[in-house]
Parts: C-alpha cells; sequence; structure tokens
C-alpha cells in the first residue's frame, strides 16, 4: 500500500533515482501529513502511535485512579461507620452520665430531707428530755418534801 501512494505522488524518473528506505520515510512523511500514521504493526491508523500510547498511558492512569478513589470511597466509608457507631456510643455514655448525676442529685436531697427530718426528732427529743428532766426534779421535790413530812409525822408520835 505504501508503494501506491508513493506511486502516485512520485514521477517515475524519481522512483527509479530513490532508496528503499527513503521512500518508506517520504510515505509515512505525505500520509503523516494526512493525518494517517502507521503503528508498530505497520497497519494503517488515524491517530500517531505516540498519541495513541499516550492516551493508553492514560488511559491505564485513570483506570488506577478510579480504583483508587473506588479503594479511597470503601476506607472513607468505613471510616464513617466507625465514626457513627463512636457517635451513639458517646450518646449512651452520655446520657447514662445525666441519669447517674441525676440520681445523685435525689441522693443528696433524699439525704438532706432526711437530715431535716432526723434534726427534728433531735429537737423534739431534746424538748421531751427538758420535760423529763423538770418533771423528776418536780418529783425530786415532792419526794423531798413528803420525806421531809414522814419523817415529821415519825418524830411527833
Amino acid at each position: 500500500m505504501t508503494h501506491l501512494l508513493l506511486a502516485a505522488t512520485v514521477t517515475p524518473s524519481e522512483q527509479i533515482s530513490r532508496e528503499p528506505g527513503r521512500e518508506t520515510a517520504m510515505a509515512k512523511d505525505i500520509l503523516g501529513e494526512a493525518g494517517l500514521h502507521f503503528d508498530e504493526l505497520n497497519k494503517l491508523r488515524v491517530l500517531d502511535p505516540e498519541v495513541s500510547q499516550q492516551t493508553t498511558e492514560l488511559k491505564e492512569e485513570c483506570k488506577d485512579f478510579v480504583d483508587k478513589i473506588g479503594q479511597f470511597q470503601k476506607i472513607v466509608g468505613g471510616l464513617l461507620e466507625l465514626v457513627d457507631q463512636l457517635a451513639k456510643e458517646a450518646e449512651n455514655e452520655k446520657m447514662k452520665a445525666i441519669g447517674a448525676r441525676n440520681l445523685l442529685k435525689s441522693i443528696a436531697k433524699q439525704r438532706e430531707a432526711q437530715q431535716q427530718q432526723l434534726q427534728a426528732l433531735i429537737a423534739e427529743k431534746k424538748m421531751q428530755l427538758e420535760r423529763y428532766r423538770v418533771e423528776y426534779e418536780a418529783l425530786c421535790k415532792v419526794e423531798a418534801e413528803q420525806n421531809e413530812f414522814i419523817d415529821q409525822f415519825i418524830f411527833q408520835k
């Protein structure tokens, strides 16, 4: 095919004087100007072999990049699940802490109320003790008076 195109563009006298390698290079140049190129298997291509190779390399790099992005998304997905799980656990612990704090507050209020009840009971018992002491002193006085009366009565008889 190279020879056909070459023959059409070159005069017969030029064909004889040219070397075979030079004709191939010239044909490649003419085809290159027309936007046609030969690849490494000498197949006719529309793209320049370098561009085709770069396109293939870019395609492979893009595939690698997409694979890496997929792996990254999996990692991020796992991380998000882990963070969500930790957030739930933290929320549960927070609720437990709030419950414990409320329990402590209620226990403190119960103790305060119990302390006030005990102080009221102590005050009542102190008043009762004072009444008993006064009554005891009064009874001791009455006993002393009665003993004196008995003693006087016995001495008078």
